[in-house]
């Protein structure tokens, strides 16, 4: 299954790619999906992702009982929510700029929780951080705000 979110930005740079002969670069990044590990049981690997806009993200069943979807106030305004079905792979392409928050949705209050900083600016941050959690997921989403917090100065440009 693929979503795609389109923001007028990336729309227009994917034109003047073509206009100019200059292939427009975007990377696939892969999070598997996992009962165990590095960090722990019922976790995303890796849970949090620095990608710039128009990068796709492949969720992969690492281990079945999961899905990857969209936490309700932690998308960048105008953004439509995505969520995976239940031991499907998902892809989504990621266009406008902030922080994408999502969950499995099983195993949401176990701390299953990703966090993605797509660009350089973060206009929904306050927003997304005011969201509450459930469990542990509340936690992990913390650190996870810490580790966006470090990333916008190793961004790839």
């Amino acid at each position: 299954m693929t979503k795609t979110f389109a923001c007028a930005a990336v729309l227009a740079g994917l034109a003047f790619g073509a206009a100019t002969g200059s292939p427009a670069l975007a990377a696939d990044h892969q999070v598997k999906m996992l009962n165990r590990g590095a960090a722990g049981m019922m976790v995303f690997e890796p849970a949090f992702l620095a990608i710039q806009p128009g990068d796709t993200v492949t969720f992969l069943v690492a281990d079945a009982g999961h899905n990857a979807e969209a936490i309700p106030g932690m998308l960048p305004e105008g953004v439509e929510p995505f969520a995976g079905t239940m031991n499907k792979e998902i892809t989504v392409t990621f266009a406008a700029e902030g922080l994408y928050g999502y969950k499995c949705k099983p195993h949401y209050a176990m701390g299953m929780v990703g966090l993605i900083q797509v660009g350089d600016e973060a206009p929904n941050a306050a927003a997304a951080a005011k969201v509450k959690h459930p469990g542990k997921a509340g936690k992990v989403m913390a650190g996870l705000f810490g580790e966006a917090g470090n990333a916008v100065a190793t961004l790839p440009k």
